[in-house]
């Protein structure tokens, strides 16, 4: 038994003696990562890159973000942080390994980032600042490329690839008018008009007050609500886009004036259309349909010739000036005829009465 306690005895003090001269021969490297936010980079890759020699030792950060090894030969090393992508975080260059314990290197990204910071000029609510501009602008990146091929699709009728593509930028931006307006024009070809309806009213609940778009939304809004029957609602929102978009008044009453139309309301629909002229004089449709609307209030003479209220001409005529080649050119020549009232050219000069 005495012998054996003596073996065993001998055999731990040669373990000893053997770690001892390990540990003296090798330097104790260790630290603590932590990212911007403070917290521990758990999992991480640490690797000591020597520069004398090239060899190199990697290691996992644990739970707490720390790494360590005891094997790390005395030198010249390169600390280095790489991400679960094997892509590098940030580095220590020049670091020099002893014998002992002392080789302890922190890596703490929030401090790094606030002596980069500070190095440069900048303040750490500037940095702040920047980083959060950068991030918006790949952002914004992002949901252009997806309004471009929406666009793209909408173009060759594909809608509802248009629909699936801005479905996908809403849920990436519940912040931009546009997206939304882009989303209901898409749902409006794939004939979707409750969805319609309720992305352009997020369009206007984004929009700025000063938007040039927010026109464009009441009139497309105005389209939905015609599509699912609510006429006095699309009417209204016509008015809208006039009063809030000006420039493009002559277009929405327009519109209102040939809804009023579709529905047999043909005074109501002349109103919209004489509006539509006081907006935009330029604008040819509107005489054209005010023009057949007070047709329908022509009555017949003794001799069995139709008699045109007021302005009936005068707006078919109109219409011929301002375009003489136009979609409704020959149908405005044929009613004028049809009355044995001169025709116009857009010369000025009279075709005889029939």
């Amino acid at each position: 038994m005495t012998k054996r306690i003596a073996l065993f005895l001998l055999l731990s003090m040669m373990t000893v003696l053997t770690v001892s001269a390990v540990a003296q021969s090798f330097a104790v490297a260790k630290g603590r990562c932590k990212d911007e936010n403070g917290k521990p980079i758990v999992g991480a890759t640490v690797e000591l890159d020597n520069l004398e020699n090239g060899r190199k030792i990697t290691m996992k950060t644990d739970k707490n973000g720390d790494y360590f090894t005891m094997a790390a030969p005395p030198g010249t090393y390169k600390i280095n942080l790489l991400g679960s992508d094997g892509k590098s975080i940030f580095y220590l260059n020049n670091v020099k390994m002893g014998l002992g314990a002392d080789n302890v290197y922190d890596i703490d990204l929030a401090k790094q980032k606030a002596l980069a910071a500070k190095e440069s000029g900048v303040t750490e609510e500037q940095r702040k600042a920047i980083e959060k501009a950068k991030k918006d602008n790949e952002k914004i990146k992002g949901l252009n490329a997806l309004l471009t091929q929406a666009a793209a699709q909408k173009k060759d009728g594909k809608w509802d690839d248009a629909v699936t593509t801005m479905e996908q930028a809403a849920a990436q931006d519940t912040t931009h008018d546009i997206v939304y307006g882009a989303l209901a024009d898409a749902y409006l070809g794939d004939k979707k008009y409750p969805e319609a309806e309720t992305a352009f009213n997020k369009a206007l609940e984004l929009a700025p007050a000063t938007s040039k778009a927010i026109g464009g939304y009441h009139n497309g809004l105005a389209q939905a609500l015609l599509k699912q029957g609510k006429t006095d609602a699309a009417m209204t929102e016509y008015d809208k886009a006039a009063q809030l978009d000006p420039t493009n008044a002559g277009m929405y009453f327009y519109n209102e004036g040939a809804v009023l139309t579709n529905l047999g309301k043909a005074d109501e629909a002349n109103s919209a259309f004489d509006k539509a002229i006081a907006a935009d004089p330029t604008r040819p449709d509107p005489y054209y349909q005010k023009g057949v609307n007070l047709l329908g209030k022509a009555t017949l003479g003794k001799d069995g010739k139709m008699i045109p209220v007021a302005g009936t001409t005068e707006a078919l005529n109109k219409y011929l000036e301002l375009a003489p080649t136009g979609k409704y050119a020959d149908a405005a020549k044929g009613l004028l005829d049809s009355l044995g009232a001169a025709v116009q050219t857009s010369y000025g000069t009279k075709k005889s009465k029939k």
